[in-house]
C-alpha cells in the first residue's frame, strides 16, 4: 500500500507542500485544502521558496520527507532538477524529463507529471478531438517538455520548439523523437519569429507573469494561429492573451492546466479521485472573490 492508498485509515493531516521559486502568489495550498474539505480529508500544504531562503533545493526535499509530507508539487526551476531524486513512479517523467509531482512512499520518491496529464485534460475540455495542428511552442523548460508530450499524445503535425537556448531545444525534440513515431515534424528555433504561419502558440516560458509582464512573441507573428494557450495563470489577463484572442485565437488559459494538473496531484497524494471537481473550481472562484475584497 502507498502512502497515497491510505488517506482515508490516517487521522492525521495529509502534508503537502509546493516548492519553487517566486511561489508567493500559487493558489495550490488553497486547491488542495478545499479539495481535501470536500471529500472530509484534512490537508496541510506549505510553501517553499528555495531561493527566498538561501536553502539548497535538495535539502528541502530531503526535509520535506524526513518531516512525514505525504508529497510535494515541484514548480520552476527545478521540474528537470528533481529528476535525479526520483526512484519509482510514472514512467512517462524519465522520458519527458521533469516531474512536478512527488509522492514519498517508504522505499522509494515516486514522480509524475500531471503538466502532462493535466494539459491533455484541459486541451480536449477546450477543443474536444480537434487535432492541435502545426504548434510553436515558446520554451523547452520543465512545463514545455511536458505540453511538447502532451500534443505529440494529442497528434499534432508539427512542433517548433522555440527557446532561446538552443541546446535545450534540441535536448527537447530529441526525447520526442525517440518517444513518438507517427510522423511528427519537430524542428529547433531561437526567434520567437517561428511563430508566424503557425495554427497555434504556446507559451510555456514564464513571461508575462506579474514581475515578467509583456509577451513572449510579437503581436504580429500571431496572425495565423487558431488557438493558443499560456502557461501563465498569475495573472489570468496577460499581454499574450490579448494579442492571440485580437489576433482570432481561441485561448486556453494556465489556470485550465492548473486546476487539471491539481486535480490528478490530489488523486495522486491521497488515493481519492473527486466525485464532482466542478465544486472544487467553484469553491476556487469563491476563495478568489473573497480575497479580492
Amino acid at each position: 500500500m502507498t502512502a497515497g492508498q491510505d488517506a482515508t485509515c490516517d487521522r492525521s493531516p495529509i502534508r503537502l507542500g509546493l516548492i519553487g521559486d517566486h511561489i508567493s502568489r500559487s493558489r495550490a495550498p488553497e486547491l488542495h485544502r478545499i479539495a481535501g474539505n470536500l471529500i472530509g480529508l484534512k490537508v496541510t500544504y506549505d510553501l517553499f521558496d528555495p531561493r527566498e531562503t538561501g536553502t539548497d533545493f535538495d535539502a528541502v526535499l530531503s526535509r520535506c520527507r524526513k518531516y512525514g509530507f505525504r508529497g510535494l508539487n515541484i514548480t520552476h526551476p527545478y521540474k528537470q532538477r528533481v529528476i535525479g531524486r526520483i526512484t519509482g513512479g510514472d514512467p512517462i517523467v524519465q522520458r519527458i524529463g521533469s516531474a512536478n509531482t512527488v509522492l514519498f512512499t517508504e522505499t522509494a520518491v515516486e514522480g509524475f507529471n500531471t503538466d502532462h496529464s493535466g494539459f491533455i485534460a484541459a486541451y480536449r475540455g477546450a477543443f474536444a478531438d480537434a487535432a492541435p495542428g502545426r504548434v510553436a511552442l515558446l520554451g523547452a523548460g520543465g512545463v514545455g517538455r511536458a505540453v511538447a508530450f502532451a500534443l505529440a499524445a494529442l497528434h499534432a503535425s508539427e512542433i517548433r520548439i522555440i527557446d532561446r537556448d538552443l541546446s535545450r531545444a534540441e535536448s527537447l525534440a530529441v526525447a520526442l523523437a525517440r518517444s513518438f513515431e507517427h510522423g511528427l515534424v519537430v524542428t529547433v528555433h531561437d526567434d520567437p519569429a517561428a511563430c508566424a504561419g503557425a495554427d497555434a502558440v504556446a507559451n510555456c516560458t514564464p513571461v508575462g507573469m506579474g514581475d515578467d509582464p509583456g509577451s513572449a512573441v510579437a503581436a504580429a507573428h500571431l496572425s495565423s494561429a487558431r488557438w493558443a494557450f499560456d502557461a501563465v495563470y498569475t495573472p489570468v489577463e496577460t499581454r499574450f492573451k490579448a494579442d492571440a484572442e485580437a489576433a482570432g485565437a481561441r485561448f486556453l488559459s494556465g489556470y485550465e492546466l492548473f486546476f487539471a494538473q491539481g486535480v490528478d496531484a490530489f488523486r495522486i497524494f491521497t488515493g481519492r479521485s473527486l466525485t464532482h471537481p466542478e465544486a472544487l473550481r467553484q469553491r476556487l472562484s469563491s476563495a478568489e472573490t473573497e480575497v479580492g475584497r
